[in-house]
């Protein structure tokens, strides 16, 4: 039987607030592009929407990885050296990493470490995974690095680290921030260690705004869902009427960009972090990034951060990939 599921709590409550607001106040006082971390949209009701996101007819981001690993898990599989090790860089869920947890269980008893800074997350997590059979997870309530870094401290001689990450959220960096924490990670790995890492491709521009600013309006709540966390945790007056969702796509970057954007010019007042500003009249909050690429990119990209490519398996009803790396 699968071992009970446990939690790995994070800091304090008062110290993630401390956290919380610091990094709201320096975005928000940017002199020029006012901007809050993308890693804030995930609480427990931001967490939910985009699950609902992921099952919307525009978005099919998800439902690609989710084709690849039904497709190709044992393949993918078969290419580790055992015995593996599993922890998870932003676990959400965890249906799609059940499909890899069952193939490689099959050849071993696994080991399984979601790490991800949102607790609802982790509990969704573990409501999926947690009963499988010859699979043990241990959740960590961390930043990704510092929970991989745990992982490996907990590592046998022997035993090789697959890092699985899954959501294509290597898009939400700048390339070249994209690059600096593939080298963070590779600096934690030893060589011969797997990461499988999950990236959005190029594709006709009117497919991806719509993904990302869909009919129904769930992808603006999910965005506005922040000025309302904000509200809830920080003791902010931020009015959500006189906001709206805003998509764009940055041909140069070849990123999509979300943003809320001011209706009016307003003074909002955030009062836990003691911090007051102003916005004018169509000016925005940057929230999100989403950069694509293309396969060859996704190579070099591993190649210059200390990893070599061994295989890629490509979605082509929503062009996708899941690559797989090699510590070198």
């Amino acid at each position: 039987m699968a071992s009970a599921p446990r939690i790995i709590a994070a800091n304090t409550a008062p110290e993630i607030i401390t956290e919380f607001a610091s990094d709201v106040v320096v975005g928000l006082s940017q002199p020029g592009q006012k901007e809050l971390p993308s890693k804030y949209l995930y609480d427990e009701v931001g967490s939910g929407l985009f699950d609902v996101i992921c099952l919307l007819p525009e978005y099919g981001l998800s439902r690609a990885g989710m084709r690849l690993l039904q497709r190709h898990s044992s393949e993918i599989v078969a290419r580790l050296q055992s015995p593996v090790v599993v922890a998870e860089l932003g676990s959400g869920s965890g249906v799609k990493t059940r499909l890899l947890l069952e193939a490689l269980s099959r050849q071993q008893r696994v080991n399984y470490y979601p790490i991800d800074i949102s607790l609802s997350a982790l509990n969704r997590c573990q409501q999926e995974i947690g009963q499988m059979d010859q699979v043990s997870i241990v959740g960590f309530e961390r930043a990704y690095l510092d929970g991989l870094q745990e992982v490996a401290a907990r590592r046998k001689d022997g035993e090789r680290l697959l890092v699985l990450f899954l959501g294509s959220t290597i898009g939400n960096f700048d390339r070249p921030a994209g690059d600096q924490f593939l080298r963070e990670v590779r600096a934690v790995l030893q060589k011969d260690d797997a990461l499988l890492l999950a990236t959005d491709l190029e594709k006709p521009i009117p497919q991806l705004l719509s993904a990302y600013d869909d009919a129904a309006g769930v992808t603006a709540a999910f965005d506005m869902n922040l000025l309302a966390r904000i509200n809830r945790e920080l003791d902010a007056d931020f009015d959500l009427s006189l906001f709206k969702h805003v998509a764009r796509y940055d041909q140069s970057e070849r990123r999509v960009e979300m943003h809320l954007q001011s209706k009016a010019w307003q003074r909002i007042t955030i009062r836990k972090a003691g911090f007051r500003f102003y916005l004018r009249e169509g000016e925005t909050i940057w929230t999100e990034s989403s950069h694509k690429y293309n396969p060859q990119e996704v190579v070099q990209m591993g190649e210059r951060t200390g990893y070599r490519c061994d295989g890629q398996w490509f979605d082509t009803e929503w062009p996708f990939a899941q690559n797989l790396f090699f510590a070198v």
